[in-house]
């Protein structure tokens, strides 16, 4: 909740101001807080939002590395929206007048009640609402955006989460970029070669938490003939119920991948030497599991 209300509504640039100095539009004015933890450390990179009374976004960003908030908006009635991985989100109110500085002072973060983990046991990923997408540079400049349409796979929960495992298996043949032609090339020996190797596999017995809802699954990805290990940066979302009432966890994990770790090494190029595929490609992934069985 928001501390003490440190600040005045002074002139933002009067003498001896903690914003003396600093100059503003003159129907605008400057709002500011401190992000803090609950034992009053600084919490940085969080998010912040401030919204008008209609609801509009007016502005945004993160805090400084000291858990900082300012702001210059025209003068008006706002929200102030601060969210922070780990920790509840915190909403509050402030009024911004003209020339003045709306000082909210220290608005501690709670932390958060994590979600809980599925059961124990086995669970298979359920593909009608998963989603492996890949995101890859063409020519060096636009982006590409495509998916796998098969894939299947199963995750052993333990006892202990960080002792569990999990396998996926996709096919190589169903890429899917909405661009026929170039899916036919990416399929095809220049790339990922489905008729020598018709699957991508990845495997994993390391789920390593990093705090909150995050964790790291570490594991093999073998691609094209080739196993490297990849770590998913895993946000875990938590347990629902689907329509009939089964129970489903769910996630999102990204990690980007480098062709050429994998030999895919694609030869054509445009004649400024350019290569048609980026040299790295990010992985999304929004996975759904649902009990084995």
């Amino acid at each position: 909740m928001f501390g003490r209300w440190l600040g005045n509504r002074g002139h933002a640039g009067g003498r001896g101001g903690a914003l003396a100095g600093f100059q503003v539009p003159r129907t605008a004015g400057v709002l500011s807080c401190r992000v803090l933890d609950p034992v009053n450390e600084p919490v940085q990179q969080a998010e912040f939002t401030v919204t008008d009374s209609a609801g509009r976004r007016i502005t945004g960003g993160e805090t400084d590395p000291f858990g900082s908030v300012l702001a210059t908006v025209p003068a008006g009635d706002y929200r102030l929206a601060v969210t922070a991985e780990g920790f509840s989100p915190f909403h509050g109110a402030v009024t911004v007048s003209e020339g003045a500085h709306a000082n909210l002072g220290d608005v501690t973060l709670q932390v958060a009640q994590l979600p809980p983990l599925p059961d124990p046991g086995d669970w298979d990923i359920e593909p009608n609402h998963s989603q492996i997408g890949f995101t890859a540079r063409h020519i060096g400049l636009a982006r590409i955006h495509g998916r796998f349409n098969n894939f299947a796979g199963a995750v052993r929960i333990a006892d202990r989460m960080e002792d569990s495992a999990m396998h996926v298996i996709i096919d190589a043949a169903s890429i899917d970029t909405n661009v026929q032609m170039r899916d036919d090339h990416l399929r095809s020996g220049d790339f990922l070669d489905v008729g020598r190797y018709p699957t991508l596999e990845f495997y994993s017995e390391r789920f390593v938490h990093r705090g909150g809802s995050r964790w790291g699954v570490t594991g093999a990805l073998t691609l094209h003939g080739v196993s490297r290990t990849v770590t998913l940066d895993t946000q875990y979302l938590g347990i629902g119920n689907g329509l009939e009432g089964e129970t489903r966890a769910a996630c999102r994990a990204t990690t980007e991948l480098h062709r050429e770790d994998f030999t895919l090494t694609w030869q054509t190029m445009l004649a400024r030497g350019i290569a048609v595929v980026g040299p790295s490609i990010v992985i999304d992934l929004d996975i759904q599991i649902v009990p084995k069985g």
